[in-house]
């Protein structure tokens, strides 16, 4: 087993695996920005380093410096967390150089999967449906292989042919970032240029495809876990339809949505897919569902995800406890018979941000923080009275978990804790959570990404 882990990270994630190291006997050093400096997660470990100023790419985006503390602490594993360096195959590769295990899949797979218009190639090949879009066609030799579009006006000759709404995608985009969706030519020349802009910008690679967009669809994807040795199994779906500006809100597993006969291939294919590549460590298979049933590969997350908290509650199966055992060599020690599934899960994302105006961030001083409690409800934070909101970051501020032994337990205890739940001095998302769990299509089970715009 590691002595110890540097955690590249910040925020509740960073929270999240210190508190797991601490379980497991392991030592852990927390990384910061100069904003970050009075962070729960820098209080909790045991070891804390700056490493430069509060933009991202100054210190949480600059591998030198990790690597740097990594050395100087004498730290023989670094977990990523999410978000930052987590996909970054380069930032692997320099780990293995230094001889410090990267918690994480291995480098082939983050430089497979990490690049999205390459990843719909490779899983095209493994037999798994993709949505129509910018996938090779060699008898165009100006279209690369991996499907990435060159020009605006490439983008709408396909887009002709493939039909509106278009989505536009960074090819090495994730969490939500990176997409753009355009209902004519217009808006698709336009939204081109925007989202290479951004790509650039926020990923270093300016690089986009483009895909039919599948209105009023749902957001399905399954986790997956895996050894070094070939042993892979899947611990169900989530349900990851309501999301705002592409990005998630509410999570919960299983999905009420799905019919035992598609949650079944679903896990098959996603197992299928992973095998493809040889997948090792935590990884989620993404995949979008039509009206109809029908199922498309979207992309995989190479990463422990942000919402892996309702599977664990329903699986009771430690994920970053797995990610770490896993990247010492273990094997799984466990088959697919062996995952039994305990009632339902749902997660709220509390972001520090305004949802009346557009979801503006809203940092700033938290003046009171009253967490809830009680049977069936876990809370993953890194917040507390006192604390202030940097501007810097991904808004999101906690995770507000609730379990119970069906769905309608479980929303009944998620009612309770967003109201017991007090966040003041800052603008949350608290309030449209609740309109979200009391709204009766999403009682019925009955949403798809479109649910927050209707």
């Amino acid at each position: 087993m590691f002595r110890k882990v540097l955690i590249a990270n910040r925020g509740e994630i960073a929270v999240r695996i210190i508190r797991a190291c601490r379980e497991m006997g392991i030592k852990t050093v927390a990384v910061c920005s100069t904003a970050d400096q009075d962070a729960l997660h820098v209080r909790y470990a045991d070891e804390k380093y700056c490493i430069g100023g509060p933009p991202a790419a100054e210190s949480y985006l600059k591998p030198a410096s990790i690597i740097a503390v990594a050395e100087i602490a004498g730290a023989d594993a670094i977990h990523p967390g999410v978000g930052f360096l987590s996909e970054d195959a380069l930032f692997a590769e320099i780990c293995k150089q230094h001889k410090i295990t990267f918690i994480g899949p291995s480098i082939d797979n983050l430089e497979k999967m990490g690049d999205k218009a390459e990843a719909r190639e490779m899983m095209a090949k493994a037999g798994l449906k993709l949505v129509p879009g910018s996938r090779s066609n060699r008898r165009r030799r100006r279209r690369p292989v991996n499907g990435v579009i060159d020009s605006p006006e490439e983008a709408v000759e396909l887009a002709d042919k493939i039909g509106y709404p278009i989505g536009i995608k960074a090819s090495s985009g994730g969490g939500g970032r990176g997409i753009r969706v355009a209902y004519n030519n217009m808006s698709l020349l336009n939204l081109f240029h925007t989202v290479k802009s951004e790509a650039e910008a926020a990923f270093g690679n300016g690089d986009v495809y483009i895909e039919k967009w599948i209105e009023d669809a749902r957001h399905i994807e399954v986790q997956i876990i895996a050894d070094n040795h070939g042993n892979l199994v899947h611990l169900g779906e989530r349900e990851c339809s309501i999301q705002r500006k592409q990005q998630k809100l509410v999570e919960e597993t299983p999905s009420p949505s799905l019919s035992s006969k598609i949650r079944n291939e679903l896990g098959k294919i996603a197992v299928k897919a992973a095998k493809s590549i040889e997948f090792s460590n935590a990884g989620t298979i993404e995949f979008v569902v039509d009206s109809e049933d029908n199922f498309y590969f979207l992309e995989m997350n190479t990463r422990i995800q942000v919402e892996h908290t309702v599977t664990e509650m329903i699986t009771g199966i430690d994920l970053i406890k797995e990610q770490i055992r896993l990247a010492t060599g273990e094997e799984l020690g466990y088959d697919q018979n062996d995952i039994q599934m305990n009632g339902h899960a749902i997660e709220c994302r509390i972001n520090a941000e305004d949802a009346d105006n557009d979801f503006a961030p809203s940092p700033g001083r938290i003046e009171i923080y009253t967490p809830p409690g009680g049977i069936g409800i876990r809370v993953d934070s890194h917040i507390y009275t006192g604390y202030v909101v940097p501007h810097y970051y991904d808004s999101l501020i906690a995770k507000l978990i609730a379990h119970g032994r069906d769905r309608s337990e479980a929303i009944a205890r998620m009612n309770r804790a967003l109201d017991e739940l007090t966040i003041e001095g800052i603008k949350t998302t608290i309030p449209l959570c609740r309109k979200v769990i009391n709204d009766e299509r999403f009682i019925s089970g009955v949403v798809n990404t479109s649910f927050l715009e209707q």
